[in-house]
């Protein structure tokens, strides 16, 4: 699959793949992820969930205090950081669903069933649920919203309380989008050879989504159940500390963060499975197929 190429005597380079030898490795990327058992694809879900959730906690953090910056640039830091997720699970070895949309290379190609499809895709999905709520309990219980004078936890809350109060139509386009940009750092970094190559072609997307304001569903299933527990939990302290109450904070709440991680996950899906797989697809494997 990739080329060696002589430059010197007694040296060699190896080449980055191509789009068609990428399109390859993503199919058979998918076909060996529906062939893993149920255990292995959960925990590795649990551990996308809980990359993906400690991203968007470097996040937080950073937007914390942000305000003094123009707004792009606050926007920009933000990304840069939360790419720290996606190469966790590249680099480190784990399934996100949403990067798992591109399994659908692996089901038009017939290497793999609809219904394979579908369980790899709802297993990872619940240890994604499983890996990012479990973080943010940690995070919760670790006090973090309370540091710097509860101004961290500000953040989180007001970031939370964006998300919950988005309309249908528009959540939905932004979760497609985000997923495009995902689904396309997951995608080059097949054509990757090493590990600095797949971070190079991972945080550009990554932070390019996150400055736009596009929606994560995964990202989300940190950030709205953590935001719910500091305004549901939180001690009388930390409101004292940061001038408000849970009240400042009504957009927030149990249905309006279900309705975001539902209609993410379904923009999510098709931004990533419609957009990127099936047109690369159509591209490069539809005649072999």
């Amino acid at each position: 699959m990739a080329e060696i190429t002589n430059r010197t005597p007694g040296s060699a380079i190896i080449e980055a793949l191509l789009p068609p030898e990428m399109a390859l490795a993503c199919e058979a990327a998918g076909a060996a992820k529906a062939g893993r058992d149920a255990f292995a694809l959960i925990v590795l879900g649990m551990l996308a969930g809980a990359f993906i959730a400690l991203g968007a906690m470097f996040m937080t953090v950073v937007l914390t205090g942000a305000g003094d910056l123009p707004w792009g640039v606050a926007r920009l830091l933000a990304g840069l950081v939360f790419s720290l997720g996606l190469i966790l699970v590249i680099v480190g070895g784990a399934e996100l669903f949403t990067g798992d949309s591109l399994m659908i290379v692996a089901c038009a190609s017939r290497r793999i069933t609809l219904g394979a499809l579908l369980r790899a895709w709802s297993l990872v999905y619940v240890g994604n649920i499983a890996g990012a709520v479990g973080t943010a309990a940690l995070v919760f219980l670790a006090g973090q919203h309370g540091f710097n004078g509860g101004t961290v936890g500000k953040t989180a809350l007001a970031v939370a309380s964006a998300k919950s109060a988005l309309p249908t139509v528009q959540l939905f386009f932004l979760a497609v989008l985000c997923n495009v940009l995902v689904c396309l750092a997951v995608w080059m970094s097949f054509g990757a050879r090493s590990t600095t190559d797949k971070i190079m072609v991972i945080v550009p997307p990554v932070a390019a989504f996150v400055a736009a304001g596009f929606e994560h569903s995964i990202a989300n299933l940190y950030l709205l159940p953590y935001g719910l527990a500091i305004k549901t939990l939180a001690g009388p302290e930390f409101w004292t500390a940061i001038g408000q109450n849970a009240a400042a904070y009504q957009e927030l709440n149990v249905i309006g963060a279900f309705h975001n991680i539902v209609v993410a996950t379904i923009g999510n899906l098709v931004g990533g499975s419609l957009m990127v797989g099936a047109v690369y697809w159509f591209v490069y494997l539809r005649q072999r197929a």
